[in-house]
């Protein structure tokens, strides 16, 4: 995903890897920071805070801040769970659409049982793929064109080798956590189902029977791929919703008691000295002011993430919505 991205390293680790807790505490430390640095930097802050009319207004509007939050999340929340909810009929016919899946994986993957795990489910499909591109391999024939045998040869590689280094980043993960969406990120579908039906319509005419066959059944276990990562994905969001109204709902209680202590019990004239070369009073409008802000930091960092997967996965099937450097060719019939 790093090669067909432009983003740095630095931004997909900021929007993608990193553990969110890390994210939270790194824009914390940043806000709280910079608030120093401002406060350093002129004298303003201090004048303002001889007036407890300024603190309490701000203070007072990140109360209703937090509140409006908390609501939102609870509300976000109340949809999530309402997705859960239905009649015996729907969720039958939710059971029958899962079971018909799996039994058309297994028929297609060559599997007994399909795994119950998301990680291994996929993984399972991923190897699936890897051992029908070297089936496909092995029917190849040295009589087969040299433009043909060469690109299929390429396309081939290009499978097994993405399918190892996605099995291998699925092993030992657990759902509920990113890496599982990650490296399910990571493997190109798409661009593997365009690539091979190119293939297969172009040289179908050099290509034997049981090439065709074997090549039909790849693109049908690659298919498969598409829906299992929405699937996985869709999962994946809820959890992450569900996560963050928790994360949510435990900053609100220290933002809240903050904020109004600062509304009911600040005074400057009671907090006099200096701390590290600071008014004293400064510092803590600043730390409490830090507080206050934690619950949209926590949004912030969990929702970067949230819309960052759904912008890169808005396609189920080989389109391209990113910058690819030019224009597609188009392939005509002849």
């Amino acid at each position: 995903m790093q090669e067909r991205a432009s983003d740095t390293r630095f931004k997909r680790w900021i929007l993608l890897d990193a553990n969110r807790w890390s994210i939270v505490g790194l824009l914390t430390i940043g806000l709280f920071a910079m608030l120093l640095a401002l406060t350093a930097a002129s004298p303003a802050p201090v004048t303002i805070l001889q007036t407890e009319s300024s603190v309490n207004f701000v203070f007072s509007s990140l109360v209703t801040g937090v509140i409006t939050a908390v609501t939102l999340i609870l509300g976000i929340n109340q949809l999530v769970i309402a997705q859960e909810l239905g009649p015996l009929g729907k969720q039958r016919n939710r059971m029958k659409g899962a079971m018909d899946f799996r039994q058309d994986v297994e028929d297609a993957a060559g599997l007994t049982v399909s795994p119950t795990e998301p990680a291994t489910f996929f993984r399972a499909l991923v190897e699936a793929s890897q051992k029908q591109a070297e089936t496909v391999r092995s029917t190849l024939d040295d009589d087969t064109a040299g433009d043909a045998c060469e690109e299929i040869e390429k396309y081939l590689d290009d499978i097994t080798d993405n399918a190892s280094e996605v099995s291998n980043q699925l092993k030992g993960t657990e759902f509920g956590t990113f890496q599982v969406l990650n490296a399910a990120l990571d493997y190109d579908y798409s661009r593997k189902i365009h690539t091979g039906r190119r293939i297969q319509n172009e040289y179908r005419s050099v290509l034997s029977e049981e090439v065709l066959n074997e090549f039909g059944d790849l693109l049908e276990i690659l298919k498969f791929l598409g829906p299992a990562r929405e699937h996985f994905k869709t999962f994946y969001f809820q959890w992450e919703l569900i996560n963050l109204s928790h994360a949510i709902l435990y900053t609100a209680v220290p933002a809240l008691i903050a904020s109004f202590t600062m509304i009911l019990f600040f005074d400057p004239g009671f907090i006099p000295g200096m701390i590290f070369g600071m008014n004293t009073a400064v510092l803590v409008v600043c730390v409490s002011v830090t507080i206050g802000t934690v619950p949209f930091i926590v949004l912030l960092a969990y929702i970067l993430r949230i819309a960052t997967v759904a912008k890169r996965t808005l396609a189920v099937g080989p389109f391209t919505l990113r910058k690819t450097g030019g224009s597609e060719d188009i392939h005509w019939e002849e």
